[in-house]
Order: C-alpha cells, then structure tokens, then sequence
C-alpha cells in the first residue's frame, strides 16, 4: 500500500484571483516504511525544536511561515525561510519515498474550465500509473494499492471525483485523436481528508506545494532570498515518471 500525503498551493478561482497557478504536491511512502520514516521526521521535528525553537505540536505551514506567523513572529522572518529550506533538504534524504507534482496554469484556461477537477484528475491519474507500473522506489508488494491522505479541501467533490474516476476516467491517446478508457483500479477507498495541524507527513507537502508555486511565481520576499529554486533542492526524489516533458517530473497543464 502507497499512501499519498497532499497539499495545495494557490487557490481554484478563474476570475479575479490573486493567483496565477493552482499546485498539487504529494508525498508518497510506501507502507513498510511508513513507521520509519515517521520516526525519522518527528527525530528532524526535535531537531528544529532545539536549534530554533519551533515546538513539535506547531504546525509548518509555509505560507504562514511567510506572510502571516501569528505566534511564529518570535522566530525571525529570515530564520523561518531557513526552518523551511531545512525541511526540503531533510527530505530529499529521505530513503524510498517520491513527490508527485500537478500544476495547472490559469492563464490558458477557458472560463468553462474547473480548476480544481484539471488538477486532482491529473494527480490521481498519475499515482495510479505510477503503481500500476511500479515505478515507485522503495520497497514493494506483489500487488500495491494506493491511499489518499489530503488536506482540508472540498471533500465532497473530492469523493465524486475519486469514486467516478474508479468507473469513468477517458484519458487522451498520446497519438491521434479520441481517448481510452482507464479506470482508476489501484486507489482504494475515499480520500481521507486530515487537519495538516495533525499529520507530520501533510505539513511536508505543504512545503513542496508551496515551494512548487514559487518555482514558477515566486513572492518578491521569497524571489529576494533566493528561495525561487528551493524546489529543485528536492530533484533526487522527485517522480520523474509523472511525465517526460520537464527534468522534475511536474505534470504541468
């Protein structure tokens, strides 16, 4: 079993939206080293604990960490962009897990389009065929499944989504025209949605969504602190099987 931890950067919106891109980051751990790799974060937690004083039960959210700290304020701007700089480098050392990476460009959207279905279909899509041809690092089953763990989002349009796509799912031919259909066999159950206050494994992917956002529209404090290639400091564990069209593997639409 796969277990796919996701958060989102950017909002949904089409018409005056304050943003140009809405991201999907996921981290995935395989369940023989699920037990372990918590181990492993809540020892790197302690370490933050002790070197800047962030408490284990405080939550890292990056775009708080940024714009709005709230009690974070006692730890200094500057030393918050390095608590969330040090999260990435942790985990790109992290052995046998793999992000995968959605971003969908507003820009070239037609008002007719949603947003937020383009995104999920294309993760979802992605994590299925992932497993399907295990591609994945890590250890193995002989047959592997595949769990959604998110963040608070639209829950029942998630569901609908994810429980029609195990019926319906048309997926382009790379070449010509028409589509086939590829139902969506490897991901069980509903999502299951999580506070992020709550799961260690989802506060990880709030920093990769918003690390991915920034690669392509960095804020000016991020862009002045050279934080706009944070992102690529996670390149050894990125899912480049997602897609050959970048060196990251991000399934851009």
């Amino acid at each position: 079993m796969y277990f796919l931890y996701v958060d989102e950067s950017g909002d949904i919106g089409l018409n005056n939206s304050p943003t140009k891109y809405f991201a999907l980051s996921g981290l995935v751990v395989h369940e023989l080293k699920w037990h372990e790799t918590l181990e492993t974060i809540i020892n790197f937690r302690r370490i933050l604990k002790t070197r800047y004083g962030l408490k284990l039960r405080e939550e890292i959210h990056a775009a708080d960490f940024i714009h709005s700290p709230g009690d974070l304020a006692r730890i200094h701007k500057s030393v918050r962009l390095q608590i969330l700089r040090d999260v990435i480098d942790f985990e790109a050392q992290l052995p046998g897990i793999s992000i995968l990476n959605v971003i969908v460009d507003k820009q070239n959207k037609t008002p007719t389009d949603d947003i937020f279905d383009i995104a999920w279909i294309t993760l979802i899509q992605r994590f299925h065929n992932t497993i399907a041809n295990k591609n994945f690092p890590g250890p193995q089953n002989p047959q592997d499944y595949g769990l959604l763990v998110v963040d608070q989002t639209d829950e029942p349009k998630l569901r609908i989504l994810a429980r029609k796509m195990r019926r319906y799912n048309p997926v382009p031919c790379m070449f010509g025209t028409g589509s086939r259909l590829i139902p969506i066999t490897t991901v069980v159950e509903d999502p299951v949605h999580r506070n992020s206050l709550h799961s260690y494994f989802i506060q990880l992917a709030d920093v990769n969504a918003f690390f991915l956002y920034q690669k392509y529209l960095p804020c000016k404090y991020v862009r002045i602190k050279g934080g706009k290639n944070y992102f690529d400091r996670l390149d050894r564990i990125l899912c480049k099987a997602a897609t050959r069209a970048n060196d990251w593997g991000i399934v851009y639409r």
